[in-house]
């Protein structure tokens, strides 16, 4: 089971749905306790809390990026993560891009695609 509870977390790919992948993997883990934030495209909130723009806009540096985007979108949202110095992104099934995640590689980020970490971590 993994310890996500004492990481900093960002989900992208979060909107005012909270019945949408990004709004249910974000519940989920809020329910869990732990420190986590939404990024998306909308404005708006979840959960009572904000949605932001990007992973610059966020009040504490994430540890781990959990994308829930389109892997067309991915890059520039890991060149992001990567010039702040994130440490691991997860891109969800649906969401994985090779180019994006050999970047991050290269960079020294730890990454995960083709698993759902919702699964991986025992929540569902």
């Amino acid at each position: 089971m993994l310890d996500l509870k004492n990481k900093v977390i960002a989900v992208v790919g979060v909107s005012t749905d909270p019945e949408k992948y990004g709004g249910k993997i974000f519940k989920t883990l809020k329910h869990d306790g732990a420190d986590i934030y939404a990024v998306g495209r909308s404005d708006g909130k979840i959960m009572g809390e904000p949605i932001y723009k990007s992973l610059s806009e966020l009040p504490k540096k994430p540890e781990l990026v959990i994308m829930v985007i389109p892997p067309a979108a991915s890059m520039p949202v890991t060149e992001e993560a990567v010039k702040l110095g994130v440490k691991e992104i997860w891109f969800q099934p649906g969401a994985e891009n090779d180019a994006a995640e050999n970047f991050a590689k290269n960079n020294g980020v730890a990454v995960t695609s083709h698993a759902c970490i919702m699964v991986r971590g025992g929540y569902w």
